[in-house]
């Protein structure tokens, strides 16, 4: 069964669709738990083949429901409870005021690493809290704080630890750069586009359309690798194209790190617009390679957080292959099938590079257990930023 995720006009947030939540939603309406678990679980199996719901929609289907099963006295006090949850702002250091987002402060904790159901269920809690002490502001820092707790209360003080290191990295300014790498199929596109999404980074960047442009302004006559396949491109050199015997076969992994090494003059530009405006940015593609990746951390002052996709299955990998060629018919399925070795050592290459430059790889079997594991990573570079941060501002202090 797909996720389904609601989303809240009002707010301008999107959260995913959980049964406890509208289980505690109907038992606050005088419904038994067992009778408001059964009344969830239904609704979730109506909504089954969507995607998505309003959340003045969900209101509709719940409301809908307990009206023609009979539930007459709880059906009035749960349309009640939901046109009573008051407005809650927020007010920030500077004095600017926003309104308290159910959806934001989920997504803001799984950075740490937790899944979306812990997250929200804290969530509502916290705005369930303000609500009773009868608040309509709070400062962003004591919402900070009471969330910490939350945490710290649900889910243990490393995870607590790894909220407050996210919040004080947010605060300092410095951008993050997400670089994504794999091979063809490993679902860096759509995991990028996932991550985009919680970690609310709005500037994304694919090597793959950079390659597009950088085809307008080459010709294929000056710069024949760039204008084919990262794994076909060891067919454009010339030992290759002659029909002399005996000439052996190019390594395709030279032909793959001359397109990359290509397409790198745009991944630098990217990246320096990035920097220079101080931006957060995910770069995804087939040409982010691990040697490229050491180059990047040593010259960006930014906070660069490398991850290398994998699909360590063959049968898998050839089956996300197929899936990709019938989602979008222009990506070929059948090229990528009839070259499937060759992507298949692409990624060995890639992960034995990685290994060796001690870049995080990810196993790509779950897309929501992967994108999991990269929040746990960024966490991770995160603190680890932080506190040498706060070791540098430590012996700046002892040499004054």
């Amino acid at each position: 069964m797909q996720k389904i995720h609601v989303i809240d006009e009002r707010e301008g947030s999107e959260v995913p669709f959980l049964r406890g939540i509208l289980t505690r939603s109907l038992q606050k309406s005088g419904i038994t738990f067992d009778e408001a678990y059964k009344i969830s679980d239904q609704i979730r199996r109506s909504l089954a083949q969507r995607s998505e719901i309003l959340s003045h929609e969900l209101r509709t289907v719940v409301s809908e429901y307990l009206e023609s099963h009979g539930y007459v006295e709880q059906l009035q006090a749960y349309r009640q409870g939901a046109l009573e949850v008051p407005t809650i702002h927020i007010i920030d250091r500077d004095g600017s005021e926003i309104p308290f987002s159910k959806g934001r402060l989920s997504q803001s904790m799984e950075i740490c690493g937790m899944d979306q159901d812990q997250s929200y269920q804290i969530t509502q809690s916290i705005e369930a809290s303000i609500v009773a002490a009868k608040k309509k502001e709070i400062s962003s820092s004591d919402l900070a704080d009471q969330t910490s707790r939350a945490i710290r209360l649900n889910a243990g003080e490393e995870v607590a630890v790894r909220y407050r290191r996210w919040r004080e990295f947010g605060s300092s300014g410095k951008p993050i750069i997400l670089l994504v790498g794999g091979t063809t199929g490993s679902g860096k596109s759509t995991i990028g586009s996932e991550l985009a999404h919680r970690l609310d980074i709005v500037r994304t960047q694919s090597t793959d359309m950079l390659r597009e442009v950088m085809r307008l302004m080459i010709p294929a006559r000056l710069l024949p690798t760039l204008h084919t396949s990262s794994f076909g491109a060891y067919k454009t050199f010339p030992q290759w194209k002659s029909e002399q015997e005996g000439m052996e076969e190019p390594p395709m992994i030279a032909g793959y790190l001359s397109q990359a090494e290509q397409v790198g003059v745009g991944i630098e530009g990217v990246l320096k617009r990035a920097e220079n405006e101080r931006v957060s940015l995910i770069l995804e593609g087939v040409h982010i390679h691990p040697a490229l990746i050491k180059q990047i951390i040593d010259q960006s002052d930014a906070l660069v957080v490398p991850i290398i996709l994998a699909v360590l299955k063959k049968k898998r990998l050839r089956k996300r292959l197929i899936g990709r060629g019938q989602a979008i018919a222009s990506r070929r399925s059948k090229r990528y099938l009839e070259n499937f070795d060759h992507i298949w050592n692409l990624q060995s290459f890639l992960l034995d590079q990685a290994d060796h430059f001690n870049i995080p790889i990810v196993q790509n079997f779950d897309e929501e257990e992967a994108i999991r594991s990269i929040m746990e990573t960024i966490s991770a570079y995160v603190a680890r930023d932080m506190s040498s941060s706060a070791e540098e501002r430590e012996e700046r202090r002892e040499t004054r």
